[in-house]
């Protein structure tokens, strides 16, 4: 199994495409921080509240300039419908979907037995670099002050 990515480490780049079918490249964000917010499975009760969560808090975190981007493996005609059920207004939502889970792989927080990503939260600096990291347990809403606090 691997570990999930460590402090200090230079986050891996990726492209992956959003719920509204526009590709998506970490490094476009150089500059600012970017929160990579990481759900299991769409349609669940504790995904839909963190992505809600997000969402509504959009500004606070545009304020402290920080992107924020939720990620799961479900694949983008899920994330798109999702997304307006959900009436998200700012947050991207990608899809890790092909090959399933490659980025929650680079990441250490894909979980083999599930076929999914585990729920974690990482915080990258302006430069690339991984400056915060939280593995949650499955059923656990993270609390969105307390990242907005590592900020």
């Amino acid at each position: 199994m691997t570990e999930i990515i460590q402090l200090g480490a230079m986050a891996p780049d990726f492209t992956l495409v959003d719920q509204n079918g526009e590709v998506v490249t970490l490094s476009q964000f150089k500059g600012k921080k970017v929160l990579l917010s990481w759900h299991p499975l769409a349609w669940t009760s504790v995904c839909t509240d963190q992505m809600r969560s997000l969402d509504r808090n959009a500004d606070r975190f545009a304020g402290k300039n920080t992107v924020v981007l939720g990620l799961s493996v479900d694949p983008e005609p899920c994330k798109s419908v999702w997304a307006r059920a959900l009436c998200l207004k700012q947050l991207k939502i990608l899809s890790d979907f092909n090959p399933l889970g490659a980025v929650a792989r680079a990441y250490g927080i894909f979980s083999p037995e599930h076929g999914a990503s585990k729920r974690a939260n990482i915080l990258i600096n302006e430069v690339g670099m991984v400056i915060w990291v939280k593995k949650y347990e499955i059923r656990t809403l993270p609390d969105v002050e307390e990242v907005l606090g590592k900020l």
